[in-house]
């Protein structure tokens, strides 16, 4: 299996094989195990703002995401959809719903076109039962979303709007981001109400520490679109000096 293309040609054609990033559950397999998930299920492609899984529906099918970007939403009591997470290219995802047969936790919708592998709860579970490394590797990919997640709770106390939505955008940079120079480009659309419910804050206020990170030459910002400008900067607006 060739692993060795790193990025999309120019007709922005999705890859079903690439270098995924280490840090990804295809990315951390060795070249036999991956290969061995990756002859399970079936291979399916999604439009972009297609739902895939919807919050509290009783499906358990498993997706390996093999390129593109996927977010994670949930409902919260006043009815406004609030981003949970963003899934990439090397990426499991639903794996909850088929490990304990509970309703889906968060909606999934595509961010733009998918491609990926389906695989059914029986499917997935047998490959997890059959292959050692494989369950290691799925255990630590849900342990490593627990981490963040409890990081992103407590990272979030005590931090004014400005620091938080930079340690949002900090995380999403050294997460899914492509370094260029001294920044790096964050390569799927992100709205300003969904970066206000990841710094858990009101949008205005996600507005004022937009403009507070322009006017220092940290980011710049388009149509649903913001680039990293200068990561070093963002990072010690992020997570200042004692």
């Amino acid at each position: 299996m060739d692993a060795g293309r790193s990025s999309r040609g120019r007709a922005g054609r999705l890859r079903e094989t690439w270098a995924w990033p280490t840090t990804s559950l295809l990315g951390g397999l060795g070249e036999a195990a991956r290969e061995r998930l990756l002859e399970a299920g079936v291979p399916v492609r999604h439009p972009a703002e297609r739902i895939l899984m919807r919050e509290s529906d009783r499906t358990d099918f498993v997706l390996i995401l093999l390129d593109g970007v996927v977010k994670a939403t949930g409902r919260t009591e006043d009815g406004r959809d609030a981003l949970l997470a963003v899934r990439m290219g090397g990426d499991l995802v639903g794996e909850l719903a088929a490990l304990d047969a509970s309703p889906r936790s968060a909606t999934v919708t595509t961010v733009g076109p998918v491609a990926a592998r389906r695989l059914t709860r029986a499917e997935f579970l047998g490959c997890v039962r059959r292959d050692a490394r494989l369950a290691d590797a799925v255990n630590r990919s849900i342990v490593a979303k627990l981490r963040t997640a409890n990081t992103h709770r407590v990272n979030f106390t005590g931090c004014d709007v400005a620091t938080r939505l930079a340690r949002v955008l900090h995380h999403l940079t050294m997460t899914y981001g492509e370094r260029v120079g001294a920044g790096a480009v964050i390569h799927w659309p992100i709205t300003q109400p969904e970066l206000a419910t990841l710094c858990g804050a009101a949008e205005p206020s996600v507005h004022k520490a937009l403009r507070r990170l322009r006017a220092l030459g940290a980011v710049s910002t388009g149509y649903r679109s913001i680039r990293v400008e200068d990561l070093a900067l963002l990072h010690s607006v992020a997570y200042p000096e004692p």
